[in-house]
């Protein structure tokens, strides 16, 4: 073997070698590659389940907030609902108060007219119309009433603190103005701006007779935003009230108030509070200028009583009697009042009743005109067409009695001819 044969041989070796070798690493690189692929494919994995996990938690946290902002949402509703029917139960309240305030008012005159009604069926039709401008008048009032209640749940919701009482003073006194001449043209009511005891209340209203006062009524009036930190009660003014009263020389203490807003012992509209302090109320603004003319119309019968006081205190005479007898006359006022009211009320009761017998005597008489129309109309709808459908036989009779009749009439024209 020469030189180059062995080195052909050697590098052939070699060769095989390098190829053997080559392959090995080879497969390992492979089989370091396939590990580093799981090992990616398992990090990813691991990645994906951590970042959907996470996922379903954020998904989970935003159920939980879904579910809050349901039951926040429902419990809103439910507030609304209940403030709905709250306002809905002092609505009726005020319509059954001002109804109260309606029948008291024309009290006299519906008697009056109650005994001319039970005469005769014409006074009946003339309480109808009475009683339906009474009905277009209550609507008129609960119009206003509604326009009013509106007023009071808006305003407090504008106006700063200070503003809401100034709103509420003006509100009475501009009231009060727009009836002074028909319903008080003697009456006085003005500002109280003597403080020279202290205090001082907001307005004091009094009313004369020939010149003899008869009713005299110290107004306070308070109300505060909704947003107001300290929430006072009606009863933190009462004393000082009082204290006005007495010292301006005033018969009655009122209190106008939109205060505690959510207490039924005020929602009626008018609260006698004279327990705690005589001769005080405590009234919602809608009935201010009701009130005093409850009050008015409850004192002008003791005016005699008042004149012949003023014309004793002239006299230096004892008046203790006639506190007595004032007493007794207002309690024998009440009396009667309450009487009458009763009486007035089981008379409209009857009114009520003869009405609804008029209506259904009415109503039959209607019944009876239409069925009379009806068996006219169908008197004159029929025909010979009619009576003689579906009948041949007196159809051909008809027709042979029609033709006889023809026959003799042209006979009769000849006969006329030939003459």
């Amino acid at each position: 073997m020469d030189e180059a044969e062995y080195a052909s041989i050697l590098n052939q070796v070699k060769n095989a070698a390098f190829k053997e070798e080559v392959d090995s690493r080879m497969a390992e690189l492979k089989k370091q590659d396939e590990a580093e692929r799981r090992e990616l494919v398992l990090k990813t994995e691991k990645e994906y389940d951590g970042k959907l996990a996470a996922q379903k938690e954020v998904t989970a946290n935003k159920d939980k907030e879904i579910a809050a902002l349901n039951e926040k949402l429902k419990s809103m509703e439910a507030l609304q609902k209940q403030a709905l029917e709250t306002e809905l139960r002092k609505k009726d309240v005020e319509i059954t108060r001002l109804n109260a305030m309606v029948k008291q008012a024309d009290n006299d005159k519906k008697l009056a007219v109650l005994a001319e009604q039970n005469k005769s069926q014409k006074a009946i039709h003339e309480k109808e119309n009475e009683l339906t401008k009474l009905r277009a008048q209550k609507e008129e009032e609960l119009k206003f009433l509604q326009e009013q209640v509106d007023f009071y749940k808006d305003f407090k919701m504008r106006l700063s603190t200070k503003m809401l009482g100034e709103t509420l003073e003006q509100h009475c006194s501009n009231s009060f103005n727009k009836v002074r001449t028909q319903m008080f043209p003697n009456a006085k009511f003005n500002k109280d701006n003597d403080a020279s005891g202290g205090s001082k209340g907001d307005f004091i209203f009094r009313d004369y007779v020939d010149g003899v006062e008869y009713l005299s009524i110290m107004f306070e009036m308070k109300n505060e935003a909704d947003t107001t930190a300290t929430k006072h009660k009606n009863e933190d003014f009462l004393a000082k009230l009082d204290k006005d009263r007495k010292a301006k020389n005033c018969e009655y203490a009122v209190l106008v108030s939109v205060l505690e807003p959510e207490n039924e012992f005020y929602n009626d509209g008018i609260t006698d509070v004279s327990y705690l302090y005589p001769k005080m109320f405590v009234i919602r603004p809608q009935f201010f200028l009701n009130f005093i003319s409850l009050l008015a119309q409850a004192a002008r019968p003791v005016v005699e009583y008042k004149k012949e006081a003023e014309l004793l205190k002239a006299q230096t005479v004892d008046l203790s009697h006639f506190e007595e007898k004032l007493d007794t006359a207002k309690k024998s006022f009440f009396k009667h009042y309450k009487k009458s009211q009763s009486s007035y009320e089981e008379a409209i009761k009857d009114i009520d009743k003869s009405i609804k017998a008029l209506q259904k005597i009415k109503s039959d008489l209607l019944n009876a005109e239409n069925y009379m129309g009806r068996a006219n109309d169908e008197l004159e709808g029929l025909t010979i067409r009619k009576l003689t459908y579906k009948n041949p036989t007196i159809k051909n009779m008809l027709a042979e009695a029609k033709k006889k009749d023809g026959e003799t009439y042209a006979e009769e024209i000849k006969d006329d001819e030939e003459s």
